[in-house]
């Protein structure tokens, strides 16, 4: 059995416009090995948050096999997929979507009770991952006593939580000014790094994108290698 963290074999997807036909992926593969950090560039609509959906077991494709850890994932009951979901996937979006009547804390000790984790154990680890986030000093505050980069941080913290193997991430700081971008995507590095979890980026900022391990180019429905984007524009 592979010991990788996400694998994509052979990922169809077409969308049906009326009479036309979409085709998304044609054969599309992927390996993301454990720690291993990728990022996934292509141009709008060329179907990067259907990739990520596909691989966070969120979408069915047409065809083809999502493996998280060796284990195939298509067949999964709805049950099971959400429960692989719950333990072994973090998300991370453009838009945060933290709960606002819930404190920064409390935002990433939720997760984790849902999971089963006990209270005390989660807000020890959620206040680690704040702290480490840059974020000691506002633990108690509620969203909107945060900036953007602050809860774009509380976000990160709450996609790993739970220990996740894979983590997906949609344009994480694509609502964020270039300078607080940068801050956040530093520190979204180095924790992932930090807690050893394999990442799969979407994003259409090459800086950002070649500072990761490797980036990879959706192009006309399959995914091919980005080592040589130097100069391109998306």
């Amino acid at each position: 059995m592979s010991n990788a963290a996400l694998e994509l074999r052979g990922v169809e997807r077409t969308f049906h416009q009326g009479e036309a036909e979409l085709r998304i992926f044609r054969g599309a593969n992927l390996t993301v090995q454990p720690g291993e950090l990728v990022a996934l560039v292509g141009p709008s609509g060329a179907g990067k948050s259907s990739l990520l959906h596909i691989a966070g077991l969120l979408e069915k494709p047409d065809a083809g096999e999502v493996l998280i850890g060796g284990v195939p994932c298509m067949h999964l009951s709805d049950t099971d997929k959400t429960l692989t979901r719950r333990t072994e996937i973090g998300f991370v979006y453009q838009a945060h979507h933290l709960l606002p009547e819930f404190s920064a804390t409390e935002n990433v000790v939720l997760p984790q009770m849902v999971a089963g984790v006990k209270r005390k154990h989660a807000i020890a680890v959620a206040e680690r991952l704040l702290g480490r986030l840059g974020l000691a000093e506002r633990l108690e505050h509620r969203p909107a006593q945060l900036s953007g980069g602050e809860q774009q941080r509380v976000a990160i913290a709450r996609a790993l939580a739970n220990r996740p193997r894979l983590l997906l991430a949609d344009e994480p700081t694509g609502n964020l000014d270039p300078k607080t971008s940068r801050g956040v995507f530093n520190e979204f590095v180095a924790l992932t790094r930090g807690e050893g979890v394999a990442a799969l980026v979407a994003t259409h900022n090459l800086d950002l994108a070649r500072e990761m391990d490797r980036v990879v180019l959706l192009h006309e429905g399959l995914l091919v290698d980005g080592a040589d984007l130097a100069g391109s524009q998306l």
